[in-house]
């Protein structure tokens, strides 16, 4: 299965699609007529009536064929659809994306890692850290950063990729306990990044990639959910030191390519400290170190 192509509205009707569908015509004050509904969620003309356009209009838009909503049509059609913050503001971003769609894919984004993050990663041991691409990529760690992740370090350093291994290695549903959750949150995120740059290589490379070996990735990214829980902490099952749940902090790192920076802390004299230092302590090098990656 190959991730879809896109044209200046097609990824705009898509985020619209997916959230009519999946909304309830009681959550917006419809009361359902007797009978089974052929349409699940909110019919077009129901959403066309709430939002204050046409029904013509509105399927256009659906549809890919009107790529210039105004700013008001924007909002109402989020107020209609009860969109929160975040998909609102992803809303706004597709349809400024639609009217200025240009064919042409940007390259992919450099996976260079400055020294003085890779300083920093150092600096922050024995905490788990590590600095991600915004596809999910890892592209430096120190040693409990890849350790915490057990048996990513048994792929090459190029196929290190935090969403390839929630779906696809045979550990990730043993690690996370609440792996359903996870999975979530990230195919969400990764919805809204390819939403808003749907033909960036990175990004359509690893999704294409998903859709055909995962059937859990094809439904959730069907979903189209670009919003996901938040966890200040995260709880690993870990093969090496059994339960630990950590405080988790990502960061944007500015001047990089959409580069993020994770960290993971436990409080000192806690037994979850005592296992990030032993897996800071036993990790196995495996290829080139943090300060040698990426030159």
């Amino acid at each position: 299965m190959a991730p879809e192509q896109h044209g200046g509205g097609e990824e705009l009707g898509r985020f619209l699609r997916a959230r009519r569908t999946q909304t309830s015509p009681r959550t917006v004050g419809l009361t359902p007529g007797p009978g089974v509904r052929r349409t699940p969620g909110l019919r077009r003309e129901e959403l066309a009536t709430l939002a204050g356009v046409s029904i013509d209009y509105y399927t256009r838009l659906e549809r890919g064929k009107e790529t210039r909503p105004s700013p008001a049509v924007v909002d109402s059609l989020a107020r209609a659809l009860r969109l929160d913050d975040a998909e609102h503001q992803h809303l706004r971003e597709l349809a400024v994306r639609a009217a200025r769609y240009a064919p042409q894919p940007a390259p992919a984004p450099s996976r260079t890692v400055r020294p003085h993050l890779k300083l920093l990663l150092e600096t922050v041991r024995p905490n788990p850290a590590y600095v991600v691409s915004r596809g999910m990529d890892i592209l430096a760690h120190n040693p409990g950063g890849l350790a915490l992740y057990a048996g990513i370090a048994d792929w090459p350093a190029k196929q290190r990729n935090l969403a390839r291994y929630l779906f696809l290695h045979p550990a990730a549903r043993d690690l996370f306990p609440d792996w359903d959750n996870q999975i979530r949150g990230c195919v969400a995120r990764l919805r809204a990044l390819a939403g808003t740059d749907p033909d960036a290589p990175d990004l359509t490379t690893l999704v294409g990639e998903l859709l055909l070996k995962s059937p859990d990735f094809a439904g959730l990214w069907e979903r189209y959910e670009v919003t996901g829980r938040k966890m200040a902490t995260k709880t690993f099952q870990h093969p090496q030191t059994g339960r630990i749940t950590l405080s988790f902090q990502g960061m944007a790192l500015e001047g990089t390519p959409g580069h993020r920076l994770g960290v993971y802390t436990a409080e000192p004299g806690t037994p979850d400290h005592d296992a990030v230092l032993l897996l800071d302590m036993t990790a196995t090098p495996t290829g080139p170190s943090p300060s040698e990656q990426h030159r």
